[in-house]
């Protein structure tokens, strides 16, 4: 499966440039943004594609594990792995921006979060 961080160029190359540094493990989006996006969710064990904003093929990662956990049950252990954000304030604050712009907020949405590795970076 192929898909894209964030839903704008400057996101997108920023999310791109944490997972390389090896900053950002684990990401997250609403269950509802899936599901609109007809996009299949994250698998253990699956490696998908990263695409940069033009769609090119950016980076190979293997999902290592899945969890559905309701936005506002978010917890500051796993704010650092996301890379982002300074505190479980500043993701709520981010995220809720974000999922708002896509039109899926809601105070208890169910986020997917992904927790992953790099296994390839095309950009070498």
């Amino acid at each position: 499966m192929t898909f894209r961080y964030g839903d704008s160029a400057r996101l997108n190359a920023d999310i791109l440039a944490l997972v390389r540094a090896g900053r950002k493990t684990m990401t997250c989006d609403a269950l509802p943004a899936f599901e609109a996006r007809g996009e299949t969710l994250p698998e253990e064990g699956r490696i998908d594609i990263a695409l940069d904003w033009s769609g090119k093929p950016a980076l190979a990662v293997q999902t290592l594990k899945v969890e559905h956990v309701p936005f506002d049950r978010m917890d500051e252990a796993r704010v650092p792995p996301q890379g982002e954000f300074s505190d479980l304030a500043d993701w709520r604050a981010g995220y809720e921006a974000y999922l708002r712009r896509a039109g899926h907020f809601a105070p208890d949405v169910t986020m997917v979060v992904e927790t992953f590795r790099m296994v390839e970076d095309f950009g070498k």
